[in-house]
Parts: C-alpha cells; sequence; structure tokens
C-alpha cells in the first residue's frame, strides 16, 4: 500500500484534533477544556495542536467555523424547502436561530465563540451566509417581493437580527420562552422589507 501523502497526513491530523476538541468544548467549555486531554483523546501530541492551529484559540477558530459552516448548510437546507424565496428567507433567519437551542451551538458557537474570538458578525464564516442572503434579497428585489433599498444593507441587517436573537436564546435562562419572542420579533422585522406588507 503506498505511504499516504504528507497533506493527506495532515488533514486527517486537522480533522482529528478538531473531532476531539469538538467534543471536548461542548462537554467542558472553551476554558476548561484540558489540552493534553483533547490531544491525548485524539491520539496525538501538544505538538501537533501547535503546528495545525498556534493555540488553543486557533483550534476553537477552526471548530466554531466548522459548527458554523453546518449551521449555515442546514438553514439553506430548510429554506429552499420553503417553496418561495421570501418563505426561504424566513426559514433560513428561524432555522439559525432555533438551533440556538442545541447544546453544542450554544455552549461553542453562541457563548464560548464571542467571548474567545470576538465579534461573530467578523468571523469567515459568516461571510458565507451574508453573501447568500444578499443574492436572496437581490431576487426578491427584482421579483417586486422586497421593497428597491440596498441589498447589501438589508443581508446585514437580517443576518445581525438572526445572529443577535440566537446569542440571546443562548444566554438566556429560560431560552424555549426567549426562542418564541425572538423568532416572533425576527418575522415582523423582515416584513418590514416587503413591498406590499402582509
Amino acid at each position: 500500500m503506498a505511504a499516504k501523502k504528507r497533506s493527506e497526513m495532515m488533514e486527517e491530523t486537522r480533522a482529528k484534533l478538531i473531532a476531539s476538541a469538538r467534543k471536548a468544548f461542548a462537554e467542558q467549555g472553551f476554558a476548561a477544556a484540558s489540552m493534553d486531554e483533547l490531544t491525548a483523546e485524539a491520539g496525538l501530541t501538544r505538538g501537533a495542536l501547535y503546528h495545525n492551529f498556534g493555540d488553543k484559540r486557533g483550534l476553537l477558530q477552526a471548530v466554531v467555523d466548522q459548527l458554523d459552516t453546518e449551521m449555515a448548510q442546514r438553514a439553506h437546507a430548510i429554506a429552499a424547502r420553503a417553496g418561495s424565496d421570501w418563505d426561504g428567507l424566513l426559514a433560513e433567519g428561524v432555522a439559525y436561530i432555533e438551533m440556538a437551542l442545541e447544546p453544542e451551538v450554544q455552549r461553542i458557537v453562541l457563548l464560548d465563540g464571542p467571548a474567545f474570538l470576538g465579534d461573530p458578525s467578523q468571523w469567515p464564516s459568516q461571510n458565507g451566509c451574508l453573501q447568500m442572503t444578499r443574492q436572496t434579497v437581490e431576487r426578491l428585489i427584482a421579483q417586486g417581493i422586497v421593497r428597491p433599498i440596498d441589498p447589501e444593507a438589508a443581508a446585514r441587517l437580517l443576518n445581525g437580527a438572526a445572529l443577535n436573537a440566537a446569542l440571546w436564546v443562548a444566554a438566556s435562562p429560560d431560552p424555549q420562552e426567549v426562542l418564541a419572542k425572538a423568532v416572533d420579533a425576527f418575522r415582523a422585522l423582515a416584513e418590514g422589507l416587503l413591498a406590499r406588507p402582509s
């Protein structure tokens, strides 16, 4: 059997570290997770962590990127099944907010992520979400469903509203109660963009 390429081995190492860190951060939180334990769980050394991610914070960034990308893909898939661009836009935002109830998302992306990585709207993974929302808004404007406003401004405000609602749900002592309020408010805000409000 041919030896694995160096790039394949590096990718395998990164994947093992991310999987181990994802489990540790979800169960213990970023601050309490031990680098020695999570590298041992992956069957690797601290040196592998430093080589691939620089430090524990770099590993958190990789885990958050992975989770945030998965969240965006799931929300986009829900939007695709909604039937219309408008319903899809609403469904995507609501789905993102609802994911704040999931323990892994709540702890890693919405609580530890902002605490240790800063403003989530500046994370690289958020750019993909923003561009997809902007494209949807542009289509809705072209269809006459959304009033003719700047698509980037509308996309940023919609994404910001969904993100902040998810952060609120995650940080709340009663996430279920807050979720209902957040979803109602998100829908009402989004409907303000309609050319012919319902």
